[in-house]
């Protein structure tokens, strides 16, 4: 049996330290106040806030970073860091049933801005 060549196992333990450190690189921080806030404001707070009807209905406010994570008469929509169980990423990503899919009869998130609310839930859903 041939050994193999050092020059071969250099290269080998290279390209493989390049993968797992590829592979282990954390998502850039998603910032409530800069990515966040906007999109809520974009798509969210018009219907929202105390006199509209989604504050009405369910009592969810979103005008603020405390107002979201009190979440609604029913309890939190947001668990940090589990955007799979959080209400939010559920309506918004139309895994809820279909008449409280959000923005309520408006088309859905773009998929980005999906994205980037599921990111930040996922990252703790912090107030930064």
């Amino acid at each position: 049996m041939n050994p193999v060549p050092q020059s071969i196992r250099l290269a080998s333990l290279i390209l493989l330290s390049a993968a797992a450190l590829a592979c282990s690189r954390e998502p850039a921080p998603v910032s409530f106040a800069a990515e966040v806030r906007p999109l809520l404001d974009r798509h969210c707070v018009a219907c929202h806030v105390p006199g509209q009807p989604g504050y009405e209905t369910s009592g969810l406010r979103l005008d603020s970073y405390d107002a979201l994570m009190k979440g609604t008469k029913f309890g939190p929509i947001v668990i940090p860091g589990d955007p799979l169980s959080s209400a939010l990423t559920m309506l918004i990503e139309g895994r809820a049933d279909p008449s409280i899919d959000m923005p309520h009869g408006k088309a859905p998130l773009p998929a980005q801005d999906q994205r980037t609310i599921r990111a930040w839930v996922e990252q703790g859903a912090p107030d930064n």
